[in-house]
């Protein structure tokens, strides 16, 4: 989820955070789905923070994979118009560009 915070493309499918566009949940989740994947993400992100071995940090960021995809942040794009997947780029080198350089200089700041 991209927070209150983060300035979020018009047809909602990405935040802009240090100055790349992310990928948001997949808004097609029921609330149930969502808030599991919710939880089994933030419980693999805290064991990357608490692995000690090589194969622990594999194993802690494998969940944390299987968990954003569950949400539709990584993966199969989770929209049907065949529209590619932006993620990753600055939005002036994207179809977003139009809309990012007419954002207020503000907004686009907490994006940056």
């Amino acid at each position: 989820m991209s927070g209150p915070d983060y300035p979020a493309t018009p047809d909602g499918r990405y935040f802009v955070a240090k100055g790349r566009l992310w990928r948001r949940t997949d808004p097609g989740l029921d609330e149930a789905a969502r808030q599991q994947a919710v939880n089994a993400l933030m419980q693999a992100r805290r064991a990357v923070g608490q692995a000690t071995t090589q194969a622990e940090t594999r194993t802690a960021r494998d969940a944390v994979d299987t968990a954003k995809r569950r949400l539709g942040e990584r993966g199969p794009v989770w929209w049907d118009d065949a529209a590619p997947d932006q993620g990753g780029r600055h939005p002036k080198n994207t179809s977003y560009a139009a809309w990012w350089a007419a954002l207020d200089p503000a907004v686009q700041d907490r994006g940056l």
